[in-house]
């Protein structure tokens, strides 16, 4: 754990320094990941390395649990106060490396208000590394999470990590859903950053700003801080 402590402090360091606006911490080593409920560890894991951050960085921090344990992440939420969780799949059901994942809006939002009001739900539609069940389409799916499933911003990504997202898809979902605040969930880089936040409120950046682009390397500071300046 202390490993794991040593290079999250560094990466928020290196992020901050860049010129990034928040962070997002989520247990992306534990591949292969539970379908839903983690293990009690992983969930003391994450608050107290959210917890630790707190205290070293002015970021806006959130949480996302994998591969969908939304409630975990609200109640760590609670507990160090993050100010947003990402959850995959909140409404309707998307065909997984995990198997069937069913979202849980209805206890979900629930328990948010129940117990960290002020935490905002950052909800993917159609997400990465899965696949929709037959005649769903990115617009109803969209639809549903924003206005039945109790999403506070959704995020499209592409079809796997760092992978470009449809720009024109998420044309149509702007189009669609005008007070919605949409988040690129993957595939965002120095090259195309100026032109998804034509569409997009803001963007979850992992890979890129990552050594040589491989998202389980440490942060790059110059590769960071030119995703910032282009973004500015």
């Amino acid at each position: 754990m202390d490993l794991v402590l040593e290079r999250a402090h560094s990466d928020a360091q290196q992020l901050e320094e860049a010129g990034f606006d928040g962070l997002m911490v989520e247990n992306f080593g534990d591949a292969p990941f539970y379908a839903d409920a983690v293990p009690p560890e992983t969930v003391a894991g994450i608050a107290r390395s959210v917890a630790s951050l707190s205290g070293t960085t002015t970021l806006r921090i959130g949480v996302n649990v994998l591969r969908n344990d939304g409630l975990s992440a609200v109640g760590i939420a609670a507990a160090v106060d993050a100010k947003m969780i990402r959850v995959n799949v909140l409404s309707g059901m998307m065909n997984t490396d995990q198997g069937p994942i069913v979202g849980e809006a209805a206890q979900l939002v629930r328990e948010r208000q129940r117990l960290s009001p002020d935490t905002q739900i950052w909800a993917d539609v159609m997400v990465k590394h899965a696949t929709p069940p037959p005649g769903l389409e990115t617009i109803q799916a969209a639809t549903d999470t924003w206005e039945r499933g109790g999403a506070d911003a959704l995020v499209l990504s592409g079809p796997g990590t760092g992978h470009p997202l449809d720009l024109d898809e998420a044309a149509t979902v702007r189009e669609a859903l005008p007070n919605a605040p949409l988040v690129v969930g993957s595939g965002g880089s120095v090259d195309n950053i100026a032109q998804l936040l034509e569409v997009f409120d803001c963007a979850i950046v992992g890979s890129a700003t990552k050594v040589d682009g491989v998202v389980t390397n440490e942060v790059d500071p110059a590769r960071a801080a030119a995703i910032v300046t282009t973004a500015n």
